[in-house]
């Protein structure tokens, strides 16, 4: 029998970040762990905040700082965060002069989130102003026109046993406030997700927490570190609760970057 057309539930366009680090939130959604009526789409995380604002997806991993950014009104889904209380070693600034010498950093432009990180660290810890110089993440290239280079996410990765020093910007930011940072979270315009949506992406997160091991080696089969370093990056250096400390770190974020004219206003944090 041929239904009628307003039988068929659309799909809903939810978007998620090509990082290792957002894996273990779409993993049970990937292999089909959860029946559910999402249509995935990925990218790096300016582009997913992006598609979001466009309305060319409905929800998605959003970094932070564009939902603070963004001219309309977003909600979270609750108790889901891509976050760090203390090291990440995946957000890396490598320098070639002492950091009290910063003058230009090549910033990899992918994650805003930590773009305007960099800005604050050097600002409120180091006391540093520094000319912004956007490069693609090849290292060498980075540092051969600036003091300083910002590698995130998964190219960050592979670049954690080189010689030059650096900074882990998620180690810089817990040793300054003492609390968690929040990179990204799952968000969307009100009311683009129903209940069933929320719940879903939340038992998404407990199968994905629970295959940690799984994700890692599938991970290293293409790439050029081991299971044990994903899986122990993984399990050691972030964190996926969206809990009330980290909710807390969010806000010292917000008010450091607004207080230094990266984003208009604070905003309130609004949930599904």
């Amino acid at each position: 029998m041929n239904l009628p057309n307003h039988y068929y539930m659309p799909k809903i366009r939810l978007n998620a970040v090509s990082y290792l680090n957002t894996k273990p939130l779409v993993y049970a959604l990937e292999e089909q762990l959860l029946s559910h009526n999402f249509m995935m789409m990925y990218d790096v995380p300016a582009i997913c905040a992006r598609q979001i604002k466009d309305g060319e997806a409905d929800a998605g991993v959003i970094p932070s700082i564009a939902y603070a950014r963004s001219k309309v009104a977003y909600a979270i889904v609750p108790d889901i965060a891509i976050a760090s209380n203390g090291p990440v070693n995946s957000i890396f600034l490598f320098h070639t002069v002492p950091i009290e010498q910063i003058k230009s950093v090549a910033l990899d432009t992918s994650s805003r989130t930590s773009v305007a990180l960099t800005h604050i660290i050097l600002k409120e810890k180091y006391q540093q102003n520094f000319t912004s110089i956007n490069h693609p993440p090849i290292l060498d290239k980075m540092l051969s026109v600036a003091d300083a280079a910002l590698v995130i996410g998964d190219p960050a990765l592979d670049l954690a046993g080189r010689p030059e020093p650096h900074l882990d910007l998620g180690k810089e930011w817990t040793e300054m406030t003492n609390l968690p940072f929040v990179y990204a979270f799952w968000a969307g315009q009100a009311g683009r997700l129903n209940p069933s949506d929320v719940l879903i992406l939340q038992e998404a997160k407990k199968i994905g927490l629970a295959a940690l091991t799984r994700i890692a080696v599938e991970y290293a089969r293409s790439n050029p570190g081991s299971g044990l370093f994903y899986e122990a990056y993984l399990r050691e250096h972030l964190q996926y609760d969206f809990g009330p400390d980290e909710q807390k770190g969010l806000m010292a974020f917000y008010e450091l970057a607004h207080q230094y004219d990266l984003i208009d206003a604070v905003p309130a944090l609004h949930f599904f």
